[in-house]
């Protein structure tokens, strides 16, 4: 832009040449949300670091420019200041937290070095089993619960050195609804709009600087919804390529578990931290975990990208469609090539989704109900109790709807490297706390916004997915992009939405809170 365009007003640019520059603090001014918006901290200043990456602070804990134990008291007290409002932690580990940065960083001074997330304070999804810690699952039937082992996620992100900071909310048995007795976690965009789904208290915690990294899980959309309304990026991972061993099911079938974090290179990190077979999960692929680092970069050139426009648009908000637009352009112009491709409608398949999930939900929750069915909330306990009415043909039945379109959607995606849509929508408003407590109150407020055509698909098909940041609304709230890719394909699908995030700034923008 010359100099004279620089002192030009929004008016006089169309929206598409806005969202081509890409974003940062500047454009964050151009479209008068600056507000709503700071920017990124990269330097070794703790009291800036929150918004800065684990790949950053990373590094700087590596050369021993902090210690994991600043590093975790700068989150902790940032917790302790913030989180009363956005509500984003069950339960928050600082003594034991503090302990190990304090050993990590007596480790990282000896020179054992375990890798990028040595000494950097993550949190996990409260699905996740944490030896000596309770493990709720959102709901009151596990309130006392305290497992007597991790989860083979949370032991791995210990052997890899990182620091266990907490359990993020999330709504209950990792279905809509929320349990009376939790807090519900607050969009820190616009504590107006919805925070996502089950993962929400991942998606809060990441996009508010809380945490540098966590694990949320996805059966239906619980880690792109979330990623997409805290505008942070997701990845949903291949079936069994990480285990759920040690993890509380909603169905098992259908679940995976994957990292939300700010940036693509941290949750590949994440990713190949968790990833690999599991003896103790007999549904985990014995596959190579790939080099998750090296692939990267490899960069875009080549690689075929799958669009169908009128599922990706039909119904979808406008700004989000040309920021989507952009988006791919961006990549075309990095030696990408879009390509028109059909994706599979999903039909009848789209109500065996909920027929199998509550089928399966039944059997999870075979120790706590029906036997205490009071201690659940409205929502949820109603659809044990659908799924406690399913008879095995009916789910037999939804089971082969939902092999017959996986089928289909695999052959879509085996045409190209991977295929372009939204990751559920735009963030929507919710007028109260009511809407998550009952069927009917979910029923019309939350159902009508949820876009499952873009979520249903890579869980029916157990095949990988990444949520990126493409763009931002005009009321200054992140606009996110979905790539899906076939079984096994996560590095490819990080190196487009790294390519992205490089030629961008969106990821830069982070909520002002």
């Amino acid at each position: 832009m010359s100099d004279e365009g620089r002192g030009t007003t929004e008016r006089e640019f169309t929206r598409r040449e806005i969202l081509l520059m890409a974003g940062g603090a500047a454009l964050a001014a151009q479209l008068g949300c600056s507000p709503r918006v700071e920017d990124a901290t990269t330097a070794p200043d703790l009291e800036g670091l929150h918004y800065a990456s684990l790949t950053e602070v990373a590094d700087l804990l590596r050369q021993r420019e902090i210690s994991a134990v600043d590093l975790t008291q700068l989150l902790l007290k940032r917790i302790d200041r913030v989180d009363p409002e956005l509500r984003s932690y069950a339960t928050v580990m600082a003594d034991q937290a503090l302990a190990d940065a304090g050993q990590a960083d007596a480790e990282i001074r000896s020179g054992n070095y375990r890798g990028p997330l040595h000494g950097v304070p993550v949190a996990v999804k409260d699905l996740c089993y944490t030896e000596g810690v309770r493990t709720m699952g959102g709901t009151a039937a596990l309130a006392d619960f305290v497992p007597s082992y991790d989860a083979t996620v949370v032991r791995k992100l210990r052997e890899a050195g990182a620091v266990l900071i907490g359990k993020l909310n999330l709504t209950e048995g990792a279905m809509l609804g929320y349990n009376p007795a939790f807090r519900l976690p607050v969009n820190p965009w616009d504590s107006r709009l919805w925070a996502g789904a089950s993962s929400s208290g991942s998606g809060v915690a990441t996009a508010a600087g809380l945490c540098f990294a966590s694990l949320g899980s996805d059966t239906g959309g619980s880690i792109r919804f979330p990623s997409m309304a805290n505008g942070i990026v997701g990845l949903k991972p291949t079936y069994g390529r990480v285990s759920r061993y040690g993890v509380l099911a909603l169905a098992e079938s259908l679940d995976h578990v994957g990292p939300m974090t700010r940036t693509v290179t941290d949750a590949a990190i994440m990713f190949e931290a968790i990833a690999g077979v599991d003896p103790s999960d007999p549904t985990t692929l014995d596959a190579p975990v790939p080099d998750m680092l090296g692939e990267l970069g490899r960069g875009v050139e080549g690689l075929r990208i799958g669009y169908d426009r009128t599922y990706a648009t039909d119904g979808i908000d406008a700004g989000l469609v040309e920021a989507m637009e952009v988006a791919l352009e961006v990549l075309d112009g990095l030696g990408a090539e879009v390509v028109e491709i059909s994706v599979p409608e999903l039909g009848e398949a789209a109500a065996a989704w909920g027929t199998i999930a509550a089928f399966e939900a039944v059997q999870a929750h075979s120790a706590t109900f029906p036997s205490r069915a009071a201690d659940y909330g409205g929502y949820f306990r109603e659809f044990l109790e659908t799924g406690a009415s399913i008879d095995s043909e009916v789910y037999a039945h939804a089971t082969r709807l939902r092999d017959e379109f996986s089928s289909r959607f695999r052959e879509a995606l085996a045409a190209v490297d991977a295929i372009a849509c939204p990751s559920g929508g735009v963030p929507f408003a919710v007028e109260s706390e009511t809407h998550f407590r009952g069927q009917a109150d979910l029923a019309a407020t939350v159902l009508p916004n949820l876009a499952t055509r873009f979520t249903f698909p890579a869980d029916f098909a157990g095949t990988p997915t990444i949520t990126a940041q493409c763009g931002l609304s005009e009321s200054g709230v992140p606009h996110t992009i979905q790539f899906m890719g076939a079984a096994l394909t996560e590095p490819t699908l990080c190196r487009l939405a790294l390519g992205l995030e490089q030629a961008t700034d969106w990821h830069t923008l982070h909520p002002e809170v």
